[in-house]
């Protein structure tokens, strides 16, 4: 038996705020959350630009005490946990803990960790490695706090796909709830890697932009022509999954139906998109077939968009093969744009902003969109530039993101409005 699936809360941490408000309410205006680097001296390097979480205060939502013992990315993944909850009016006394569990997506683990920790190593020998060290760097480590935190004691993993980790564990945490192994489940991806070392690696596999450093907020420009790579970001988007019944029987709040998911390999390169988009638009098909819909219901499509030379037309042409006709019809963005790629939680926190966008009727630009590398394909409505109130027109019913990863990992998920 496969039982219906709902958002019931949300919580974010992310370049535009760190809560959902604060960073629903900079994407309804556009705004970039892309500036200079603060978290280290980038005086020698190439990109010196990132989408930094800014003014964040852990204590605001963890004991300083616990606080001190976690990374950064598990920082972010609790604030937006604890959030979350209280968004879903859940806590351990009026929800059954054995029930409720945390599916978590991460790429890296503790970066800043493992670059300070590696450092005192080579610097002063193995007797100066911080005692802490793996139980901060180490992947897990962010739905083990969570569930600690917050005592529950239903199944707690992470999950490792890439930039598709948080899109992934979502569908992973769907399927749990629809075959009863879980009631709740808190969902979603976290991601802190803008490190000296962390943005060097990148830079040095040439997938950065690097020629916007005294534009920062111009940086992330997906589909356009004068696109030339990502902008690192960072952060964290959970979002509480309930059993429909469970959820209608103590009166909660419904966002939307958690309707489908997809995945797909592509089974072509170990960092390059398949660039005539099959293995993408398998997870699509995948994702609307789950979803029990039809292609021309979605209306619309997050985009993965990471203004890469090689993603957005790729992207491009997965979305054409998956919908036909329809791709011309329904309405595209990259919110990456505006937040910088957050890695393994991009896709969880692109999954909040479909929920919201079906909640307010919005349909969230694309920034920095001026001229369509219409030379490469890419001729689909990107939203360019301003996002579209629809709410008075019907609202937005359906609403899809993609991911795609290093690794050729391909994840789909699918809301619907209740």
């Amino acid at each position: 038996m496969s039982r219906k699936v709902v958002v019931t809360g949300l919580g974010a941490v992310t370049p535009l705020g760190n809560t959902v408000e604060e960073t629903w309410q900079a994407v309804r205006e556009g705004k970039s959350g892309i500036g200079k680097i603060t978290a280290f001296d980038t005086s020698d390097y190439e990109c010196k630009i990132a989408g930094e979480v800014k003014g964040f205060e852990a204590s605001r939502w963890i004991d300083r005490k616990e606080a001190r013992k976690m990374g950064r990315y598990t920082q972010f993944a609790v604030a937006a946990a604890v959030q979350a909850m209280a968004d879903a009016g859940l806590n351990k006394d009026n929800m059954d803990v054995n029930r409720a569990g945390v599916l978590l997506g991460n790429g890296i683990g503790g970066f800043e960790v493992i670059e300070s920790s590696i450092k005192k190593y080579f610097d002063a020998g193995n007797a100066r490695i911080p005692p802490l060290s793996i139980p901060m760097l180490i992947p897990n480590e962010a739905p083990g706090n969570i569930s600690m935190l917050l005592g529950l004691h239903g199944t707690a993993l992470s999950l490792a796909t890439a930039c598709s980790s948080g899109t992934d564990a979502l569908g992973l945490a769907l399927d749990q709830i629809r075959h009863g192994r879980l009631d709740i489940c808190l969902a979603g991806g976290t991601e802190a890697t803008i490190t000296g070392y962390g943005i060097g690696c990148f830079q040095v596999l040439k997938t950065l932009a690097t020629s916007f450093n005294d534009e920062p907020e111009k940086a992330s420009r997906p589909f356009d022509k004068r696109r030339e790579g990502f902008v690192m970001g960072e952060g964290s988007a959970i979002l509480v999954l309930e059993e429909y019944e469970h959820a209608k029987a103590r009166g909660a709040r419904i966002y939307a139906e958690f309707a489908g998911y997809g995945g797909s390999s592509d089974a072509y390169h170990i960092t390059s998109p398949d660039p005539s988009g099959d293995g993408g638009a398998l997870a699509i098909t995948n994702a609307i077939a789950d979803a029990g819909i039809r292609p021309e219901d979605v209306q619309y499509y997050n985009a993965h968009g990471t203004s890469t030379p090689i993603n957005d037309p790729s992207e491009t042409a997965m979305v054409k093969k998956a919908f036909g006709d329809h791709a011309y019809k329904m309405k595209i963005s990259s919110t990456k744009s505006m937040t910088g790629h957050c890695l393994g939680a991009a896709g969880a926190i692109e999954a909040l902003f479909c929920v919201k966008a079906i909640q307010d009727g919005f349909y969230p630009p694309t920034i920095n969109l001026e001229n369509p590398d219409l030379e490469a394909g890419c001729d689909l409505d990107y939203v360019p530039n301003h996002g579209i109130d629809v709410s008075a027109e019907g609202g937005i019913s359906c609403a899809m993101s993609g991911s795609l990863g290093f690794g050729g990992h391909n994840g789909v998920v699918v809301f619907r409005k209740v």
